[in-house]
């Protein structure tokens, strides 16, 4: 692919850095540079913030039914861009073409969702005369409705690169918000790319902003811009914790998805072969990089060597290559850091004790490839199952009870999603109330998500919800009118 040149959108106009630096993006399956983009500065990222704060009123004041107008076309757009999106997903994310597509298909549904959304932005109606103070409630009459909270900073993850940045930007532009995207590094391209097709679509070009470079200079400036209001972030806990540290000084309202360790409970009644398929896709689906892959497999004792086995059979039969082939069922990691991060974990593993039954190794080769990695033998104080992997591992630990299960479960700083399998739904569903988890999936895997449902974790997983309607209501404040009819 010929190296191609992009740049931000900015108060209206497609510019370059104040200071004409620029960055390249490569290709994580190839290590070929495929694009320049701005590397854009703290004044770039202060010109979004003033543009923004300027437009807020006039953008608060379209009507639902423009917001589901421009929202539907934007869908019908993406919709008709779907392979062109799902490439540029693979060639910058390395996800395979497969997923990639899947992907660009979850984010016709996003805006869709986000149009009818749109529509449905509902107040309520109280009764002041059910409370005896103050005096003359009987004749007040008192409602609530929601507005735009103004400007949204939407701070995206390379791993789904155009789905997750919509879930921020749709529910933005359907509460009637500025938007400024700030998509990391790694994969500015298909963000680049979506804001073009909004654009067309006919979102007012005063909503949308979009600003690519790095998140120490660009992302902390619009986090601590006072012009913006609300920020939403997908990543790591440990930059999530660093915008809630910044955005709180501000009292600045945050959704923060975070990270995950999230656990896989396979009991002694589990169907065994459709939880081998299940969580052999949640664990190495994307090469493991999903916040809510299934990183931790707890099996109970009678059935863990089984299981064990059972999984690494089935892992040996992913094929790991090119995610443009269309037979592709793994592809690279994004970067070489990651990659020595999952050996550094591996090994570590490894010399404590765990048996690799399948995988264990870079591979070799262009591109930052990790074979995928059964572990068994594994306990809960091996770094594996303490750190988030972010790459294709599947460390199983052998639990003696259900009880057991929960506490290792619950033993973790984070708290994303839960999966548990088991024929017996009354242990399952006693089980899932005692997680403490943002969702549990009772017989589906941990990477079970619904794009209008609540989506969110607990503990240092995250804060707020995403989940297009969710979204909006976090996106909007509340305000109470009150009328004395005396």
């Amino acid at each position: 692919m010929a190296k191609t040149s992009k740049e931000m959108y900015i108060a209206g106009e497609w510019r370059g850095s104040s200071d004409g630096s620029r960055f390249d993006v490569v290709n994580p399956a190839t290590e070929e540079v495929i694009a320049s983009v701005p590397k854009g500065t703290e004044e770039d990222a202060k010109a979004a913030a003033d543009a923004a704060y300027e437009a807020k009123g006039k953008i608060g004041k379209v009507t639902a039914w423009e917001r589901f107008q421009f929202l539907t076309r934007a869908a019908k757009l993406i919709e008709e861009h779907n392979e062109e999106l799902a490439r540029i997903i693979t060639l910058e994310a390395g996800k395979p073409i497969r997923d990639a597509r899947v992907e660009a298909r979850r984010a016709v549904i996003t805006f869709t969702s986000a149009a009818e959304e749109s529509k449905r932005i509902y107040g309520e109606v109280y009764q002041p005369d059910a409370y005896p103070l103050p005096p003359g409630n009987e004749n007040r009459m008192a409602f609530s409705i929601r507005e735009p909270i103004g400007v949204v900073v939407c701070i995206s993850p390379f791993n789904f690169p155009l789905n997750l940045l919509c879930h921020k930007v749709a529910p933005a532009l359907a509460a009637g918000n500025c938007v400024i995207a700030k998509p990391t590094s790694e994969t500015p391209l298909v963000a680049i790319r979506l804001v073009e097709l909004l654009l067309e679509a006919g979102v007012p070009k005063e909503a949308i902003q979009i600003v690519t470079g790095p998140g120490r200079s660009v992302g902390n400036t619009l986090v601590e811009s006072p012009y913006t209001d609300l920020v939403t972030f997908t990543g790591s806990t440990q930059v999530g914790t660093q915008i809630a540290s910044l955005g709180g000084k501000r009292a600045k309202r945050l959704i923060l998805e975070m990270g995950g360790m999230d656990p896989v409970i396979v009991l002694d009644d589990a169907d065994l072969p459709r939880a081998v398929e299940a969580v052999s896709r949640a664990t190495f689906g994307l090469a493991g990089q999903v916040c809510i892959a299934s990183k931790r497999i707890l099996a109970s004792e009678g059935i863990a060597d089984k299981f064990a086995g059972l999984l690494a059979e089935r892992v040996a039969r992913f094929k790991v290559a090119d995610p443009m082939a269309e037979d592709t069922d793994i592809g690279p990691v994004i970067s070489e850091d990651s990659r020595e991060h999952i050996h550094s974990l591996v090994v570590e593993a490894k010399g404590a004790g765990a048996e690799i039954k399948v995988g264990g190794s870079r591979m070799p080769g262009k591109g930052y490839f990790y074979q995928p990695t059964v572990l068994a033998g594994v306990t809960s104080d091996m770094r594996i199952m303490q750190d988030e992997p972010f790459g294709p591992l599947g460390p199983i630990q052998a639990v003696e009870s259900d009880e057991q299960a929960i506490e290792i479960a619950n033993r973790s700083i984070y708290g994303l999603q839960s999966s548990i399998y088991s024929r017996d739904l009354r242990r399952a569903l006693r089980m899932a109330r005692e997680i403490k988890a943002g969702g549990v999936m009772i017989n589906d895997p941990t990477t079970v998500r619904f794009d209008n449902m609540p989506f969110g974790g607990v503990k240092l997983s995250g804060l707020g919800r995403e989940g297009v309607r969710f979204a909006i209501q976090e996106m909007t404040e509340v305000k109470l009118i009150n009328m004395n009819l005396a």
